[in-house]
């Protein structure tokens, strides 16, 4: 069951990671504001979802240290903010869009 979970949570991290990069890659190279706004409030999601993922796999996978629970609780802090400003910009430019 826990093996699972590792597959699990690393295949999530990787897609996040792939994620991560190519809405990175799109919001500098494009030369419209919008698009490049657009694709970096994804690209903020997808990052926020990675530091979250390598948070829980920080935690519960390895041994409970008091530092790594320090280090994978302000992961999941920087993590959730990242989220949270991705759609929150997603949605302004959503609404951007289409006005």
């Amino acid at each position: 069951m826990i093996q699972t979970i590792q597959y699990v949570l690393y295949a999530i991290l990787i897609v996040s990671c792939v994620g991560s990069v190519f809405f990175s890659f799109k919001s500098r190279r494009s030369l419209d504001p919008q698009t490049r706004g657009m694709a970096a409030a994804i690209m903020n999601i997808f990052m926020g979802v990675t530091l979250i993922i390598l948070a829980l796999i920080q935690m519960f996978m390895f041994s409970g240290s008091t530092l790594r629970v320090v280090i994978g609780a302000v992961f999941m802090v920087l993590g959730a903010f990242n989220i949270f400003a991705g759609i929150r910009n997603h949605g302004l430019y959503a609404r951007q869009k289409q006005g």
